[in-house]
């Protein structure tokens, strides 16, 4: 990476403007027209450029279809209306039908877009869970081939109206991004909290497509916005698609491995298929989907006081080789991501981690801003169906194996320990590779970027030879320590 292009990235230098700043700088732009279809909270984006004047150098239909039958009419039938499926088919028809009419008559001279959202607002009759899908489909340039950039969002706002006023900036943001920023996606996704605040909207997903951002990196897009603070936690599968939470983790039994994965060793695999083994056969998981989850924090990810991104990709890279989904979280704490997982299923969730991580877990000074301190912290982890994983330690100095079963924690709080032990909250992992226990990942990193090729025997062999064959994590060959490359 270019140290222009890394200034780009790190750094907002923006003009801020205002949704009405930007609907009438874009409305005074001949150039720039297309169609708006909303389906829920209101027609908020479209009513912004008709409201700051000019519109008819803009807008060349809106459409709102409220009701099922008629959505279905126009768009065909779908499981689910609030999804990306359903956005999906709104910018298809809408854009097909906009070129068809249009395209003979000033295609030209004309940069042809069609903004869409399905959301899901506040209820007056009762609560739900307020989210949406919006997307803008787009040409950079007249009779060029179009470019797409989908979001998910979710709202936090108690009212029905102030969710319909935040969508309705949202939904300008992302219009003044594809036309002021589409040529600097980092750019854009600052610009989408233009006026907006993470107590007001949170955006967990954004997928950027088409011949404009074919140099683009979605998965580090998914990073940006957990660094940026849009929202907590962004997740991609192993062929790295960017997905929304809901779509991979909906009522399914979810396993996670917390670490950093720099880099994964056999320890690592072992550590989770042995977790794995013993999760599927827990009563309430058999017969159950299981989505197994690799979560990286920003912690994990931050190193000399920043986050290397093309380290990070290079980590993302040997899980994606390895078939694994991939979660990113700003969940220091484990009672706030048992707390996010639960949002979205009500099955049995297991958490796998070393006895150096369940240490931490017992130390105090974490819970500083819990009222109610570690017990606090507790109460919120296992108040659903959770149960952690725990993997032994083989002490480097002694050989003692230290497990879930005899770990000491501080005097005061061994009998909170020992009534989570007996209650089977934690669970030792079984059936291990003991030859492993010897294996740690900053030993193996170290030997990969000093040349000692006595690190292939800590790794499994795809991964090895991912990092061999693609240079990862600072890879240095004998033969190139030799030569200092």
């Amino acid at each position: 990476m270019t140290a222009a292009i890394r200034t780009i990235m790190e750094n907002d230098e923006r003009p801020k403007l205002g949704p009405h700043q930007k609907a009438l700088k874009i409305n005074l732009d001949p150039l720039f027209y297309g169609t708006f279809a909303e389906i829920g909270a209101g027609q908020e984006v479209a009513r912004w450029f008709f409201r700051v004047g000019g519109a008819s150098g803009t807008i060349a239909k809106t459409i709102s279809a409220y009701d099922m039958t008629i959505s279905d009419a126009i768009y065909g039938r779908c499981e689910r209306y609030v999804s990306r499926e359903r956005l999906r088919t709104m910018l298809d028809y809408e854009f097909g039908l906009l070129l068809e009419r249009l395209r003979k008559v000033r295609g030209d001279k004309t940069k042809f877009f069609v903004f869409a959202n399905t959301v899901a607002a506040q209820s007056f009759t009762r609560r739900i869970d307020c989210n949406g899908w919006m997307g803008i489909r787009f040409q950079p340039q007249p009779d060029a081939e179009p470019s797409e950039i989908i979001i998910h969002v979710r709202m936090w706002d108690k009212e029905n109206l102030q969710q319909q006023e935040a969508l309705g900036m949202l939904g300008v943001n992302l219009i003044y991004g594809a036309y002021e920023y589409h040529s600097s996606p980092v750019q854009l996704i600052f610009s989408l909290m233009d006026d907006l605040s993470t107590e007001r909207v949170e955006v967990d997903m954004i997928k950027f497509s088409g011949p404009g951002f074919q140099g683009v990196d979605n998965r580090l897009m998914s990073l940006r916005l957990v660094e940026k603070g849009l929202t907590n936690a962004a997740m991609f599968t192993a062929d790295g698609e960017v997905v929304q939470a809901a779509e991979v983790l909906y009522k399914k039994a979810i396993l996670v491995e917390r670490g950093s994965f720099r880099p994964v060793t056999k320890v690592t695999i072992d550590m989770l298929e042995s977790a794995e083994a013993q999760f599927v056969q827990e009563p309430k998981v058999k017969g159950e989907e299981v989505v197994v989850l690799m979560e990286m924090t920003l912690k994990n990810l931050t190193s000399g006081g920043g986050i290397n991104h093309q380290d990070f990709l290079d980590r993302v890279d040997i899980l994606g080789a390895l078939g694994k989904t991939v979660l990113i979280s700003n969940y220091a704490e484990f009672h706030r991501l048992a707390a996010f997982l639960f949002r979205y299923t009500k099955k049995m969730v297991g958490l796998v981690m070393g006895v150096p991580t369940l240490q931490d877990i017992f130390d105090e000074k974490y819970y500083a801003d819990l009222e109610g301190g570690i017990l606090e912290s507790f109460g919120r982890l296992f108040k659903n169906d959770l149960k952690f994983y725990v993997y032994p330690l083989k002490e480097p100095k002694t050989g003692a194996l230290i497990t879930a079963g005899n770990l000491c924690v501080a005097p005061h709080l061994q009998h909170l320990y020992a009534y989570l032990l007996e209650n089977h909250f934690f669970q030792g992992v079984r059936d291990i590779k003991e030859e492993y226990l010897s294996i740690f990942s900053r030993d193996a990193l170290a030997k990969i970027q000093n040349g000692d090729p006595s690190w292939e025997e800590m790794l499994p062999p795809q991964v090895a030879r991912l990092i061999k064959e693609r240079k990862l994590l600072g890879y240095r060959s004998e033969a190139g320590l030799a030569t200092g490359k």
